[in-house]
């Protein structure tokens, strides 16, 4: 029987499951120093497979008769690292060919041709998180899991488990030695990995499911899962974010509940189950099972609710994550993400100096300032010819990796240095880069560490032919890139979502004739590739294009073609965070000068633009002194700054109210960021800057603000929901409330639905509040509803954000919630709709309110084709700073995208 092909024939028919805890099996036992073998190896569960192998066996057929498909092998601490503790690391293989063995035997003799068993070889984390504890380098774990895979596949196992997974560097060296023991035994298993989330929402090392997800996508597995660490209901926002993104199946094995001070796990069968249960309802789920705590009561109770549910069987779309700690997706509304570049040495001249000092630390600072200044991404690259590069690149990244959550680009020539970077990295990271000058032999050195470590390509335009081989006019970056897509696709298995497309950037200004017009060539051939290869994305390094322009004269024409080349579908752009210049706030002569340059390009509109910004002192900026106190005031939020704001608040103070700051020349400048975002001329970097300058502002503000004498009016839970860090708008009703007589409660960003629960439980607030800018916020509102409906609580719900209007409110976010739910377009209608909820006088106007938003979604929708703008282009409406106050904002969403349609996009 081909157990593999039957494996996963029953995995497409039904939920299997698995089985129970063993710790907690064993010691129920109540088992002496004999049983071990000796007092110096109590405690070594593992030496059982070969002491008491008649225990272990009991065991499996316990669970296998409570209703279990698998059972896994007694070797979770069977490494000979860990082995090692009880000074049995020699023994190691025959430890886990034994176990695997016992399980093999349990499993057949419960075996039926209607009711196959399966054997999972169970291995567990070690007792070493490289990215925590140190202790253990990346090739030694390499080395530990492959020789306990092997001894597992030789003693007749179904599949491998890397389980209880705390560091995905971890899990990745489990994944690399499992390979080098298939390639050893000469024949392949089905490899699963299930990681634990700890209660503070991620993984030891801090990645969060969606992360680890991520960092895992480029192994073929069996299934992703969850096990360990709490009880079902803390898994639940977890286990949500895999079957949403996992191209695999699911499986969710958790604790009986976290121990309580006795260590005892109170999670009875029927409540464990009835958790899982809904898990499985709702169609997440393929495998289930119990972890600490649990025994075959539980199983059998798990394998009830099993048999009634039909397994998770639609995979979600293809899309671009990258990760580091953090996961990060490439999507049409956060176009470009921007990529740090001054962590370069060959870009930068005080990293490079850093580096050459064996300033590691202190070039660490770099990327760190670069993260801060808004890079969503980090280029990291070391190659100087004077020094050696594999060395740098190791030391410099044990540095930064424990100081930037982002996912980094590792840029080099030499796949020996990548694949040295590469072990350093927890998430998928993107390799920088491959092309075809010299045939298909980069791609041979490369693409194989892509698929070993997981990581994504960049795909310069450059071919081997010997007189156009860089691709300067658009016909050749297209042509090029879609050869290299077919190779790449074809012929080595590369995925076209892990493909980014480099057109390169060429020097517009410096007089070499080969470039001329090279400018808007690199702008139209980006345009081509995004239609061609809709699937791929695409990156420039941006800077290249002005260089030899005086420094001031750099920044307008950077920003300049930053823009047209957003506008064209950029993806990704390198370029240095912290001195991004803003498209919106360059005066209109200087843009139709770098205009000039960009698109019609000669030794005249090269020698004007040099002219110009021959003395920075030349750029034309309009004078402080000639604006007025509020224009002053919103061109602070405009431009993202700081410097002086706080004097010219006070200046303001003195003739008006905070909240009629806030709410005039503040608010002014707000609005025009969401016009220029909407029109392109900020990018999604440039718009949180502004949200920081404005939080600032309101952050100042707030302590000069009279509290009303009112009291005791109720209290009010705030919360900017899962994936979103921005809290302007929040924050500002927080206050607001705060200074009308509520009691406010703010839980702060990035509050998934069960913080949320466990909240309102906890303080019985009269109304929660939920706030989030990002168009993808929106839905987690609706999941948050829904959250909170099956927990119980139908407390009223006021929900606002820039990405949100009354009609998605209305069509998806209320009919998930069993209470009251109502939309403010801003804060001081969010007190208004509060003042209106507590007062019994006025709640009569929000049930017409709701009876009135419900009848006009009766009326007809015109269609038009999902995400996109009447207009035709791509919407990038939803990530307008979130605005606390936008008077036309549900004429933006609306106008722009309805969010019914950008969801089903």
């Amino acid at each position: 029987m081909d157990r593999t092909a039957t494996l996963l024939g029953l995995l497409e028919e039904r939920v299997l499951v698995l089985d129970g805890a063993m710790g907690t099996a064993i010691q129920s036992l109540g088992l002496g120093p004999e049983d071990f073998g000796g007092p110096e190896w109590e405690g070594c569960n593992e030496h059982l497979s070969l002491t008491r192998p008649d225990l272990i066996r009991d065991i499996h057929l316990g669970y296998l008769d409570a209703g279990a498909d698998i059972v896994e092998t007694d070797t979770f601490g069977g490494t000979a690292l860990v082995l090692g503790e009880y000074g049995l690391a020699g023994r190691a293989p025959e430890i886990n060919r034994a176990a695997a063995r016992i399980a093999r035997e349990a499993a057949d003799a419960r075996s039926s041709p209607d009711r196959p068993r399966f054997v999972a070889g169970s291995m567990g984390p070690t007792t070493k998180a490289i990215s925590v504890t140190g202790g253990a380098t990346f090739d030694g774990l390499v080395a530990q899991f492959r020789d306990q895979a092997l001894a597992l596949v030789e003693g007749g196992v179904d599949y491998l488990l890397l389980e209880t997974c705390q560091d995905t560097r971890n899990v990745k060296a489990g994944l690399v030695g499992i390979r080098e023991a298939f390639g050893l035994a000469g024949r392949e298993l089905p490899v699963a990995v299930s990681g634990t989330i700890e209660p503070m929402g991620s993984m030891l090392a801090g990645q969060t499911a969606e992360a680890l997800c991520t960092s895992v996508s480029h192994v073929p597995l069996l299934y992703i899962g969850l096990n360990c660490a709490t009880g079902p209901e803390f898994m639940a926002d977890h286990v949500r974010a895999l079957a949403e993104m996992a191209r695999t199946r699911v499986a969710c094995v958790p604790n009986a509940g976290l121990p309580d001070e006795d260590g005892r796990y109170l999670e009875t069968p029927a409540s464990l189950a009835a958790v899982v249960g809904r898990f499985l309802e709702r169609g997440w789920l393929n495998l289930v099972g119990g972890c600490c705590g649990t025994n075959a009561g539980h199983v059998r109770a798990l394998a009830e609710v099993a048999a009634r549910a039909r397994p998770r069987r639609e995979l979600p779309p293809p899309r671009f994550f990258v990760s580091g700690i953090e996961n990060v997706e490439v999507e049409e509304s956060s176009r470009p993400l921007i990529v740090g570049e001054r962590t370069n040495v060959i870009g930068s001249r005080l990293f490079k100096r850093l580096i050459a000092q064996g300033g590691y630390e202190e070039a660490s600072e770099v990327g760190r300032r670069q993260v801060k200044g808004g890079a969503q991404v980090l280029d990291v690259c070391l190659a100087d010819p004077d020094r050696d590069e594999g060395e740098d690149m190791e030391r410099f990244l044990s540095f930064l990796v424990r100081k930037v959550k982002v996912p980094l680009m590792i840029d080099s020539t030499d796949a020996a240095v990548i694949e040295r970077a590469l072990k350093w990295c927890q998430g998928k990271s993107i390799i920088n880069s491959i092309n075809l000058e010299d045939g298909e032999e980069r791609f041979e050195r490369v693409v194989p560490l892509a698929r070993r470590y997981g990581a994504a390509l960049v795909v310069g335009t450059i071919d081997e032919d010997p007189v156009r081989g860089m691709g300067v006019t658009r016909e050749r970056k297209l042509e090029i890139a879609l050869r290299s897509h077919d190779i790449l696709v074809r012929k080595y298995g590369v995925q076209a979502e892990d493909l980014i497309f480099d057109p390169l950037v060429f020097p517009c200004a410096t007089g070499d004739a080969q470039y001329l017009g090279s400018a808007v060539e690199t702008i139209e051939g980006l345009r081509l590739i995004k239609q061609a290869l809709p699937r791929s994305r695409t990156i420039l390094g941006v800077s290249n294009v002005s260089f030899g322009l005086p420094p001031a004269g750099r920044e307008v024409l950077n920003a300049a073609f930053l823009y047209h080349c957003t506008k064209a579908g950029l993806d990704l752009a390198i370029v240095n965070s912290e001195r991004l210049e803003r498209y919106g706030s360059i005066p209109e002569e200087e843009r139709r000068s770098a205009d000039d340059l960009l698109f019609r390009t000669s030794d005249a509109t090269v020698a004007a633009y040099t002219a110009r910004f021959r003395e920075a002192s030349s750029r034309v900026r309009a004078d402080p002194a000639t604006l007025s106190l509020d224009e002053r005031l919103s061109r602070y939020i405009v431009e993202g700054s700081k410097d002086g704001l706080v004097e010219d608040l006070e200046r303001k103070r003195a003739e008006a109210a905070p909240l009629d700051i806030i709410n005039g020349p503040l608010m002014a400048g707000m609005d025009e960021v969401g016009r220029l975002f909407n029109d392109n001329r900020l990018i999604v970097a440039e718009v949180l800057q502004s949200a920081e300058a404005m939080k600032a502002a309101v952050a100042h503000l707030e302590r000069f603000m009279e509290r009303t004498g009112s009291a005791g009016r109720g209290v009010v839970l705030l919360a900017t929901v899962k994936g979103d860090v921005h809290d302007i708008g929040k924050n500002l009703v927080e206050i607001i409330l705060s200074n009308n007589g509520y009691r406010v409660i703010n839980l702060g960003i990035k509050v998934p639905p069960h913080d949320l629960i466990e909240a309102v439980r906890r303080h019985h607030p009269d109304i929660v509040g939920l706030s989030g800018l990002l168009v993808k916020s929106a839905q987690q509102m609706v999941v948050t509803a829904e959250e909170l409906s099956t927990a119980g609580c139908s407390v009223p719900l006021l929900v606002g954000g820039a990405a949100l209007s009354r009609t998605f409110t209305r069509r998806r976010i209320a009919p998930a919630y069993h209470g009251t739910v109502l939309y403010a377009r801003d804060a001081m209608e969010g007190l208004d709709l509060a003042h209106a909820l507590r007062d019994p006088a006025r709640r009569a106007q929000v049930e017409v309110l709701i009876r009135k938003e419900e009848a006009s979604l009766r009326e007809p929708v015109a269609e038009r084709p999902a995400g996109l703008a009447p207009s035709g282009r791509s919407s990038r409406v939803g990530l307008l700073a979130e605005a606390p106050a936008a008077p036309d904002l549900d004429r933006h969403v609306l106008a722009d995208c309805p969010l019914d349609e950008a969801w089903n996009h």
